[in-house]
């Protein structure tokens, strides 16, 4: 459910890590508050403000003038002070997730922000530990006094958000006030933001549906049809249910925007890197190949830390074996699609079933 934007309230905001996700969410935000992009350098910040363009990550568009720009967490958390109730966007990827968290608690504990809500936008479990994001969030942050976390997720491509387009996100935090100040930030015009307090779900939506994004590329790569893909999407969001379920999740959460919705958007949408992978691999690529020509993707990183994680807790998830199957190199595509073809027909197509 949304909630509607205090229309006299000048929301402070940082968002940390200038990629294109970083970069459109503080587009977005500084139609509402007053926003700083931060960088890692004092060369980027400068660059960005010079061009009010991000030509690296989203190159052609141009940044709202309002925009302001700074380097480090220092300058975000000196942007944030005074601020009742700042908002802190970590716009940076799950295996930079730890670090900055860890120096985030240090810089707080020696500094104490009062209201602070911090807001994590990776997707995906950390190659090393298997922790989701928010595992790593609560072992390192839980013990900073009023401190609120949370997570804000799509279906979105940055670079539809940058331009302006619309776009539905959802806010998933145990703490009410601070879904309420990420509503308050970022909804109004062409953002609508969505509050739910099933953090698990959300970032197990994000997660998998990356993994199930590559293999629905290697369907399409493979040109097995448009049967062969909504097969792979709605058996894939079973599994995605199944193992939410196992962690925790609402079931209710994978029919909504960060389940299905993130789901649809990343299978099949051409902005999606997750998906082109999985297109290069269909079509005879190496992954070697792949990913020396430049191509990122969070699917590549997690996808067998997902499978260890679920064989942890005995759940069935043979889509994402087989991803992890191909991206090891154990199975060619072919032999991947074939195995799954050969699984024993099931009685019904519950996802509580395998």
């Amino acid at each position: 459910m949304s909630a509607a934007r205090e229309p006299d309230r000048q929301a402070r905001i940082a968002v940390l890590g200038a990629g294109a996700w970083g970069t459109a969410l503080a587009a977005a935000a500084s139609r509402h508050g007053d926003t700083m992009l931060v960088a890692r350098s004092s060369e980027a910040a400068a660059r960005l403000a010079a061009d009010r363009e991000n030509t690296r990550y989203l190159p052609g568009i141009e940044l709202p003038a309002t925009l302001r720009y700074g380097h480090g967490l220092d300058a975000a958390l000196a942007h944030l002070a005074g601020d009742h109730a700042p908002l802190l966007i970590l716009g940076i990827p799950v295996a930079g997730l730890a670090s900055t968290c860890a120096s985030l608690a240090a810089a707080l504990l020696a500094r104490p922000l009062p209201g602070l809500t911090v807001l994590r936008t990776c997707k995906g479990f950390d190659a090393q530990t298997g922790e989701l994001p928010y595992e790593i969030s609560h072992r390192l942050l839980d013990g900073i006094p009023g401190l609120a976390t949370g997570v804000l997720s799509g279906p979105s491509f940055a670079q539809e958000v940058a331009r302006g387009l619309p776009v539905a996100l959802t806010v998933a935090s145990p703490a009410p006030h601070a879904r309420a100040i990420a509503t308050m930030a970022l909804h109004g015009g062409p953002v609508r933001v969505y509050g739910s307090d099933d953090v698990i779900g959300v970032e197990i939506g994000g997660a998998l549906k990356n993994v199930m994004a590559i293999a629905c590329g290697i369907a399409d790569g493979l040109e097995l049809g448009t049967n062969a893909r909504a097969a792979l999407i709605t058996r894939g969001l079973a599994e995605m249910t199944r193992l939410g379920i196992a962690l925790g999740a609402q079931a209710a959460t994978f029919s909504g925007l960060t389940g299905l919705g993130d789901l649809v958007l990343t299978a099949t949408g051409d902005l999606s890197r997750n998906r082109r992978v999985g297109l290069a691999l269909g079509r005879g690529m190496t992954l070697e190949a792949i990913l020396a020509d430049g191509m990122t993707a969070e699917g590549v990183r997690c996808a067998q830390a997902a499978w260890q994680r679920a064989q942890a807790l005995n759940v069935d998830m043979p889509i994402t074996a087989a991803v992890c199957q191909v991206l090891d190199g154990t199975h060619t595509p072919e032999q991947a699609v074939a195995t799954l073809l050969s699984r024993e027909a099931r009685a019904t197509e519950s996802p509580s079933q395998p």
